[in-house]
């Protein structure tokens, strides 16, 4: 029921006919960091599977067809947002590419964030474009780790 409510909802607010320029294939983007090595000249990096969501038609291909994002629904202004965010990319990228973590900005997206949203920040864990948990709220780092475990399986 979910599955057909959210093709719905977002059949809705995507539209069908590809801008001018086409779609590009939008795949998750590596965010590589250097990191600095007081001991010599090396660079080490960090990839993290964090990206945000700029609209509809990005929502549909990089969330619902992917086999297992995060998607973090947040608002500037939310202070548990700001506590929550950190933490959650923090976990997401311990996973190694397991999981994908998608942001939303609610306050952006207000017709994404309709979609099983009633209040920030809302973190939903999509499989293969089927919510397969939930959560609201602030949650510790080791609930995170259990909600990302049980996600990948």
């Amino acid at each position: 029921a979910q599955r057909l409510l959210l093709r719905r909802f977002l059949t809705s607010v995507i539209p069908r006919k590809p801008p001018q320029g086409g779609w590009t294939s939008l795949t998750s983007r590596t965010l590589q960091t250097p990191q600095y090595n007081p001991g010599g000249l090396t660079e080490t990096f960090i990839c993290s599977a964090t990206f945000n969501v700029q609209d509809g038609p990005d929502f549909q291909d990089r969330v619902v067809n992917s086999e297992t994002p995060v998607v973090d629904f947040h608002a500037q202004w939310c202070g548990p947002c700001k506590i929550l965010g950190p933490r959650l990319e923090k976990m997401v990228a311990k996973q190694h590419g397991k999981v994908v973590m998608a942001k939303v900005n609610t306050d952006d997206h207000t017709d994404l964030a309709m979609y099983e949203v009633s209040a920030v920040p809302t973190v939903l864990a999509i499989k293969n474009g089927d919510v397969a948990d939930k959560f609201v709220g602030i949650k510790e780092e080791d609930q995170l780790e259990t909600f990302l475990k049980k996600l990948i399986g």
